[in-house]
């Protein structure tokens, strides 16, 4: 048996204090107009309540990734841009392409809800979105909650919700365009076009292709583990291929409505390792071929001063084919279409009730795999309750599913937020959540079980979130219990697994974040302590949940030289974590250095450099898999 190799947590032999002198040596500068100042963004969110706010009055803990931080990062992919996100625990099977697991606050990976626009996305097979396939350079911005939201969203909100927006159109003409190039093969471009009509329409519309040889995604074998299966070929790359577009029409119309249509289409090809260890590697290093869709049509009308109405139709799809030897060895289509209607009530200033419904069906498809059920339907009824009096705030609301196959289900949350002083706000909240077992618990042959319930939670959350000129500082704990987790049993008679719900866990955690400019340097701090504790009886009791790491954190530093210049440097850092139940395999801890720089060419054009990994570290986020080493990468930018 290959056990995985111990890699020390270490750090580089450039330290936080080097990068702080950079930044904060010498006389002050003038910041580039798109670097924003720490403490003096408030933005609009939606995702925490359904209704519009600003972040900094939400009750609960929020993250928002504008298209400045992406674009400032140089992230290559969404794996580049979530690691270091204040409870994110991401891990990946290899390089861009290979899949892609995201642990919110120590849940598990289908324990998370993933919209784009809106609209509810990922396979209705694994329960996952495939965030390995959603193009970066065609996002806008992102907002992330931690904590559960099945009270307002339904199934699988146990961890948090992660949306996804693209651009909307303005009256103003604008395109943009990017290119790069780097390691591991690595070529991408962009080109992006938003506008408005003559009717008094918008419009907003992009492309992008992302291509990269790659590298071995495979470093070793075990038998004994659902992992590459079979001896690596030090020579075989596991490439990817991406192409993807987005369209986004919208009109206010004269009897004061508003229309949008909306539209999203990626495709990628992946070379990736077998997991079936009879197989030669060479023959086994086969594609798969992906592609998600996500197309809605939505209609917003003010009918009076105090009521707002939405009704939305929606498909998302998310479809998935892999050969071996030229011949298709899976496929699994799946659909899932929806309807929601939400109304926004006014009831008296500083006081909001929302209602609506969301209607879901969900379909399978597959030519290799026979699902004795291939289709399911739900149907939930949501309301809540905003309230502010003084320096309180108060969110209450409760979701009641009907699901065609599990009945009835009740979730709930309460929130309640108090201003101690005009900069520091405390806040807690209580709420329960649930999951519904996917077409693969329920009924993959060999394995599925049509009498799985669906998994549940309550959590608890107490924090404090500063604001300043200068600074911004949250602390947040956090306690999840999970119970019928749905885990695979094997059959002591059959020596055959099958799902049951055996599982739970107790998850503790503390996230800080703290940002402020000194001296003309911006800074943002990252700190996160997880306790994930398996509390299932029997031998994997207490022990801790795979790939998630006890303590991790970041700290990233920007600065402008002068009009022209900017750079940069981020620190991750992830101690010890395990993988397998049971705690089988042990993944070392590591620490990892990024550069980058930017130049101004023009005021329209942008020339963007980074070193990814720059100290080249060897380590693992998932066990046997490779991550990326240490890359280069060259981008260039045109924006008016």
């Amino acid at each position: 048996m290959l056990h995985a190799r111990f890699i020390r947590f270490t750090p580089p032999q450039i330290g936080a204090g080097a990068w702080f002198t950079l930044c904060c040596a010498g006389t002050s500068v003038t910041w580039a107009d798109d670097i924003p100042v720490a403490g003096t963004l408030d933005p609009l969110i939606i995702t925490a309540t359904r209704i519009p706010e600003t972040a900094s009055d939400s009750l609960s803990p929020v993250t928002v990734i504008s298209r400045v931080d992406i674009e400032r990062s140089q992230a290559q992919t969404l794996f580049d841009l979530f690691r270091g996100q204040p409870g994110f625990d991401v891990s990946s099977y290899g390089g861009p392409g290979q899949g892609m697991s995201v642990f919110l606050r120590g849940t598990n990976a289908d324990h998370v809800l993933v919209l784009v626009d809106g609209i509810k996305i990922g396979s209705v097979s694994t329960g996952q979105a495939a965030f390995q396939d959603i193009p970066i350079e065609l996002i806008d911005h992102i907002e992330i909650v931690r904590g559960p939201r099945s009270s307002l969203y339904g199934s699988e909100a146990i961890g948090g919700v992660i949306q996804i927006f693209t651009k909307k159109g303005s009256q103003t003409l604008t395109p943009t365009l990017s290119a790069g190039i780097g390691s591991y093969g690595t070529t991408q471009g962009s080109a992006t076009l938003s506008g408005g009509l003559e009717s008094g329409g918008w419009y907003s519309g992009g492309v992008s292709g992302f291509d990269t040889t790659g590298f071995p995604a495979c470093r070793g074998t075990n038998a004994n583990f659902a992992g590459c299966g079979v001896t690596p070929d030090p020579n075989v790359n596991d490439g990817y291929h991406n192409q993807s577009g987005r369209l986004r029409l919208g009109w206010h119309l004269d009897n004061g409505m508003d229309a949008e249509v909306n539209w999203l289409h990626t495709s990628g090809t992946s070379q990736y390792a077998s997991s079936v260890p009879t197989a030669p590697y060479g023959a086994a290093n086969y594609p798969m071929q992906t592609s998600q869709q996500v197309l809605s049509a939505s209609l917003t009308w003010n009918p009076s001063s105090v009521w707002q109405t939405l009704w939305r139709v929606a498909q998302s799809q998310d479809n998935s084919s892999d050969f071996y030897n030229n011949t298709l060895n899976g496929q699994f289509d799946t659909t899932r279409n929806m309807v929601t209607w939400q109304n926004t009530l006014t009831l008296s200033p500083g006081q909001s009730l929302v209602a609506g419904m969301d209607y879901q069906a969900d379909e399978i498809n597959s030519a290799t795999t026979a699902f004795a059920l291939t289709s399911q339907s739900n149907l939930g009824l949501f309301l809540q309750y905003l309230g502010q009096f003084g320096p309180q705030d108060f969110q209450l609301s409760t979701r009641r599913d009907i699901n065609q196959q599990f009945g009835t289900w009740t979730t709930g949350s309460a929130a309640w937020g108090y201003a101690l002083t005009n900069r520091i706000k405390f806040s807690t909240s209580f709420g329960t959540a649930f999951r519904t077992p996917t077409f693969n618990d329920l009924y993959f042959p060999g394995y599925g079980n049509p009498n799985l319930r669906p998994e549940t939670s309550n959590s608890f959350d107490m924090g404090f979130n500063g604001k300043k000129e200068m600074w911004d500082w949250s602390v947040h704990a956090y306690q999840t219990h999970i119970n019928n987790l749905i885990e695979p049993y094997l059959n002591p008679s059959t020596f055959a697994y099958s799902a049951l719900n055996i599982g739970e866990a107790l998850i503790r955690g503390l996230e800080t974040t703290y940002s402020t400019r000194l001296w003309g340097c911006d800074m943002k701090a990252v700190a996160d302590l997880l306790s994930a504790v398996d509390q299932t009886p029997g031998a994997t009791y207490g022990s801790a949940l795979p790939r998630r790491a006890p303590q991790s954190g970041s700290l990233a530093f920007d600065r402008s030289f002068s009009a022209l210049w900017s750079g940069g440097a981020t620190l991750r850092a992830e101690s010890a974590r395990y993988d397998g139940l049971g705690n089988t395999y042990r993944m070392g801890g590591f620490m990892t250095a990024d550069l980058r720089s930017e130049y101004r060419i023009t005021s329209q054009w942008r020339l963007q450099g980074s070193i990814m990994n720059l100290f080249n570290k060897d380590y693992q986020t998932a066990y046997l898999y490779n991550q990326l080493g240490r890359g280069y990468y060259l981008t260039a930018r045109y924006a008016p």
